[in-house]
């Protein structure tokens, strides 16, 4: 796949590109099958409502061929925010070639100069092996957390986190 690559923020037209990519993306890396009427819902209440974060896409040659999630957190023990990289997900035809470098230097450069954003934070599966060695390549380095949740039944039809 050739063309010059570039980042964006998504829009409304971008919402069935992310719903295609978040649900590909769950069955590649958990193999679980997301409600996707509920996934389109998720993904719009982002682009209506900035406080919960932005979706950046990347376009190759006019074409979609990545995109990811980014949401807050707020730390009061340093008065500002951790970027949370979240629902990455690169199309198969164009892994490897700067994708994800690409989404992620416009992340970096945006965390950046923004207002009180204190770092980038992501998680990723245990065994996705190549992931982890590409953030690893970016300067991301493992944070010494485990993470642990509660998950609660289905809510508005959507995936329980019980298993």
């Amino acid at each position: 796949m050739t063309g010059e690559l570039t980042i964006r923020e998504a829009t409304a037209t971008d919402v069935p590109f992310i719903v295609d990519s978040n649900a590909a993306m769950a069955m590649e890396t958990e193999h679980k099958m997301l409600d996707r009427d509920v996934l389109r819902r998720g993904v719009a209440a982002v682009l209506d409502d900035a406080r919960r974060g932005f979706y950046l896409v990347a376009e190759r040659g006019g074409r979609r061929v990545g995109c990811l999630l980014i949401t807050f957190e707020w730390s009061d023990w340093r008065n500002g925010d951790w970027w949370w990289i979240q629902s990455v997900y690169v199309t198969r035809d164009a892994r490897r070639g700067g994708v994800f470098r690409a989404l992620y230097a416009e992340v970096e450069s945006r965390a950046r100069i923004g207002p009180n954003v204190v770092g980038l934070r992501l998680y990723v599966e245990r065994e996705n092996s190549a992931a982890l060695a590409t953030y690893v390549s970016l300067g991301m380095s493992d944070a010494g957390y485990h993470l642990l949740q509660t998950g609660f039944v289905e809510l508005d039809g959507g995936v329980s986190l019980r298993s």
